[in-house]
């Protein structure tokens, strides 16, 4: 399986940020992450919104279900 910043990369190619994603992070980590209620921010090793976003989406699309249920499991760690 591609690891987040493998992801990211080929999919938004123009985003430079994406390279500063950690390159260990992997989606099922971020699932246990989310489902443990740690920083995301921190295992994805950047803290912008906009790269959270997408990845959500990823993940969620990965897990079948909606993206509002993601992002409210993120909420529960804030």
């Amino acid at each position: 399986m591609q690891t987040i910043k493998e992801y990211y990369l080929s999919n938004y190619p123009t985003d430079e940020l994406g390279n500063e994603i950690d390159i260990n992070a992997t989606f099922k980590g971020l699932f246990h992450i989310l489902d443990t209620y740690e920083d995301v921010y921190k295992y994805i090793g950047i803290g912008d919104s906009l790269i959270r976003e997408r990845i959500f989406e990823k993940l969620a699309n990965e897990m079948g279900i909606d993206y509002n249920e993601i992002y409210n499991q993120w909420l529960l760690a804030e």
